[in-house]
């Protein structure tokens, strides 16, 4: 099999690779190859036997997504865009990353599968986003997307984008749609969900942490480790019974702020939590509070994507995988 993964430099990018890397398999099946893209040279992992290919190109450019696929890739997942926040404050290139790259993306291999028999499994990372106010507590897979920012917008034009490009036979489509995933390691992004992880992240490295939102505000999370499951799974589930609709909303735990934060201090205790400054920031409360509160991810469960129970469980897997298991 060969596995190409766009945005394989960032955070879920590195950890998906680095996991199938290690096993050497997707599913029941070997790798043969692996081809990594990102706007800068992603690491070629360690322990992989087979072939890697590891390129810096930018995927607004036309001319990236031909060279990409021209190798036909049996599986393709698609990770690169650029963050609410950022595709917020910079319109035009949200719309040229987030939307044109995936264009150009899903027409190259509309292209090449016009030439012969290619159907490749590509596997989208949407995002809540395209849900908008206002919103149940606890959204259903059947609730219309109406998004209230231009990243959500962007992830559901490409949803109908690869709806369509399925229907019609030249790729074999799913749409996944994350969490927000928490808790991210490493530096903060761009992200207006970026604080769901600082204050949580910087407090267990004994950091102060802002919180820009008060502490009622509730989302739907999700680990690192959980996305990277999601995405192996629906690079090799049977998409037969997901039928036409391919955009499949994911599994994840509904928490508050003080929630989370409660969490912090049963792991961490007080001194932990007393690192957390409130600071409001009103541009960061007005996309928030936009976003889903809860998901009755029926579908995507049914089709055996799995995620955390619990805040605990997210805040306990950060420090076995990015701490080596200690505080």
């Amino acid at each position: 099999m060969h596995v190409l993964i766009i945005g394989a430099a960032g955070m879920i990018g590195r950890k998906l690779t680095a996991s199938i890397a290690s096993s050497g398999k997707l599913g029941a099946r070997s790798l043969s190859k692996l081809t990594l893209t990102d706007t800068i040279e992603p690491e070629i992992p360690s322990g992989f036997t087979g072939e890697v290919t590891n390129l810096a190109l930018d995927i607004s450019d036309p001319a990236t997504a031909a060279q990409l696929v021209a190798g036909r890739p049996d599986v393709i997942v698609h990770l690169a865009a650029i963050v609410s926040g950022e595709a917020e404050q910079d319109f035009d290139k949200g719309y040229r990353i987030n939307l044109d790259g995936t264009r150009y993306l899903f027409d190259a291999i509309r292209h090449l599968s016009l030439t012969g028999a290619y159907c490749p499994r590509v596997v989208f990372a949407s995002s809540v986003a395209v849900f908008g106010a206002p919103l149940p507590d606890e959204i259903e897979d059947t609730f219309l997307t109406a998004p209230l920012t231009s990243y959500g917008t962007q992830k559901a034009i490409g949803e109908l984008l690869l709806q369509d490009y399925t229907r019609r036979g030249f790729f074999d489509g799913l749409a996944i749609r994350l969490p927000t995933i928490c808790i991210r390691p490493g530096l903060p992004n761009a992200a207006a969900s970026g604080f769901f992880s600082s204050i949580l992240r910087e407090p267990l490295a004994g950091k102060p942490a802002i919180l820009p939102v008060p502490d009622t505000v509730r989302h739907w999370h999700a680990s690192p480790r959980a996305a990277v499951g999601f995405l192996t799974h629906a690079a090799t589930v049977d998409t037969g019974p997901v039928g036409h609709r391919r955009a499949l909303n994911m599994p994840g735990v509904s928490a508050t702020v003080a929630e989370q934060i409660e969490a912090l201090r049963r792991i961490a205790g007080d001194k932990a939590v007393a690192l957390i400054r409130s600071e409001p920031a009103p541009e960061i409360m007005r996309i928030v509070s936009t976003w889903a509160r809860g998901f009755a991810a029926d579908r995507a469960i049914a089709l055996g994507f799995r995620a955390e129970s619990s805040f605990d469980e997210i805040i306990r897997i950060h420090i076995e995988d990015e701490m080596g298991g200690q505080l």
